[in-house]
């Protein structure tokens, strides 16, 4: 895609994930839609999803359960009305995808065949093996390849929303007639920047993973939709709320982290210390399928107080060839690593897994910015509250994205496209001399959000990461503001924007709660008081 570098379109989609594909196969009944993707269309955070996705399916299930184990496990902070929403749509829209050719695992009469994980009191979810999410991502993106009403601008970055701002006119946070224009791309490939000029605009731009050490996301999560529309002045909440997923395979240096999912814990496996000591019973009576956040301090605790990098799941027990089955990935992974998980102890460790705050959206998916929708991780729905329900990710993707394509559709063509915007500026800016710099604020930043915003806090980490941060942010707008446009330095201004956010948010909330977990500051490693 060399030339049209100002480009008009009904749809703007910026992600192709799950919930960018869902909205655009959706939206394109209606009309035009472009879907703008950082990488190659299939490099999402979906795809490496390997648990599966929640609903309430399985004879001895029902959506007062599972209604009832999203509440529990979001801490109080759950808007119940969503959770009801969700739950109630979440069989027809495993129904769409489906019907889009995605598979599930079935049993012999053909019923799903429904695995359980930690805070689910049920069998209710559905698995392609161990990697349901790379089904699904295969499944959506060549129904949005083969769509005539879709085009697709893989490795285009999106560098901001863009708004009247853009029109020279000032923009105050809290003015509610903002509105979305589309979007400047820049072109991995050429360096060439597009305005794309759109009726509407959804952000599905995903998580932020990357804001830690280590991560199970794929280097595309850098948050860049959630910061793109706090630069617009949009509204954005529950920030601190990041969750961490108690068992990714502990190899230093390998990033992203790979990860072992709960279903293995669902399925019977048991964590252990390095002495080989079960321990999760000792910190909640449904042990190893307690809810994340609990599982993942518990984890960090032991592995403070025993001073070991990692703690280990043990699948010995278990029937081997089931096991094998039931989980190729995993065994063919650490099969690499000299790992037979039927007989050796698995060495896992928590890492950065999924954002359950962000971009607030209402129940059609609409932003608080006029002509702008959002769907999937970058959003704030209401359905985490302070600590997402396992596997329910997925399917909230898929439930917002339906009911914002419906609702655009419904709208779109009430919004023409703005004749009035200039094309992207660059003028007086150069190639950086030293690209140490971006690279060594980066590690800082990740350094500096593991270790004072990471699975326990404190007001005295979070008051040194706030005056740390703000030297990195002023540091990283100076260069950009010299800078022509790279993936590297936008993503970079783009994570620290989300820290400071991030670590805002955490500040703000003095209580500790869900993935929020707040020591006193002078408390001793492995005194951190109730986990519960």
């Amino acid at each position: 895609m060399t030339g049209d570098l100002r480009i008009e379109t009904d749809f703007l989609v910026i992600g192709s994930g799950i919930a960018g594909l869902s909205s655009a196969l959706g939206a394109a009944e209606h009309g035009s839609v472009l879907v703008a993707a950082k990488a190659e269309l299939e490099e999402t955070n979906t795809r490496y999803a390997q648990g599966g996705i929640a609903a309430a399916f399985g004879s001895a299930d029902s959506g007062e359960k599972h209604v009832r184990d999203t509440l529990e496990a979001g801490a109080g902070l759950c808007d119940e009305a969503v959770v009801r929403m969700v739950v109630s749509e979440a069989p027809a829209a495993i129904e769409t995808l489906v019907g889009w050719g995605a598979r599930f695992d079935r049993n012999p009469d053909g019923s799903f065949d429904l695995a359980r994980e930690g805070g689910h009191s049920e069998h209710r979810v559905l698995h392609y093996k161990d990697g349901t999410g790379i089904e699904i991502q295969q499944a959506l993106s060549a129904r949005a390849r083969s769509h005539p009403n879709i085009r697709l601008l893989e490795r285009h970055f999106a560098v901001d929303l863009i708004t009247r701002h853009h029109l020279g006119q000032e923009v105050h946070a809290g003015d509610r007639e903002i509105e979305c224009f589309g979007a400047y791309l820049l072109d991995l490939d050429s360096l060439a920047i597009r305005t794309v000029l759109a009726r509407v605009t959804l952000l599905a731009t995903g998580g932020a993973g990357n804001l830690y050490a280590t991560t199970t996301n794929p280097p595309v999560a850098t948050g860049d939709g959630i910061a793109m529309v706090v630069r617009a002045q949009g509204a954005c909440e529950n920030l601190e709320f990041i969750q961490f997923h108690p068992t990714a395979l502990f190899l230093p240096g390998e990033r992203p982290a790979f990860l072992v999912t709960e279903a293995l814990r669902g399925f019977g496996a048991r964590l252990r210390t390095r002495q080989g000591r079960a321990f999760m019973l000792d910190y909640d009576p449904r042990g190893e399928l307690a809810p994340r956040d609990i599982v993942a301090r518990a984890i960090d605790r032991e592995m403070k107080a025993g001073g070991d990098d990692c703690v280990y799941l043990d699948c010995s027990h278990l029937d081997p060839a089931a096991l094998r089955g039931r989980f190729p990935n995993i065994h063919q992974k650490c099969l690499r690593h000299g790992i037979d998980i039927t007989s050796d102890p698995i060495p896992v460790a928590p890492a950065a897994h999924y954002m359950c705050g962000g971009i607030r959206v209402d129940r059609d998916g609409c932003t608080d910015l006029g002509r702008l929708y959002a769907a999937g991780e970058c959003t704030s729905t209401g359905l985490h509250g302070a600590n997402r329900l396992a596997s329910n990710s997925l399917i909230e993707a898929v439930v917002y994205a339906g009911r914002a394509a419906r609702h655009a559709a419904a709208h779109f063509r009430a919004h023409p496209f703005r004749d009035d915007v200039p094309d992207w500026n660059e003028e007086g800016t150069t190639q950086p001399q030293e690209m140490v710099l971006i690279t060594q604020n980066l590690k800082e930043l990740q350094q500096l959000m593991t270790s004072y915003l990471g699975i326990v806090r404190s007001d005295r980490r979070l008051d040194r990461a706030a005056s740390r941060l703000a030297l990195i942010r002023r540091e990283t707008e100076e260069l950009y503001k010299k800078s022509k446009l790279s993936r590297v330095l936008c993503e970079l201004r783009n994570l620290v924007e989300l820290a400071s956010q991030v670590v805002a948010a955490a500040r703000a909330r003095k209580e500790s709660i869900g993935l929020h977990f707040k020591i006193a500051s002078d408390s001793a490693p492995g005194k951190e008081g109730p986990e519960g």
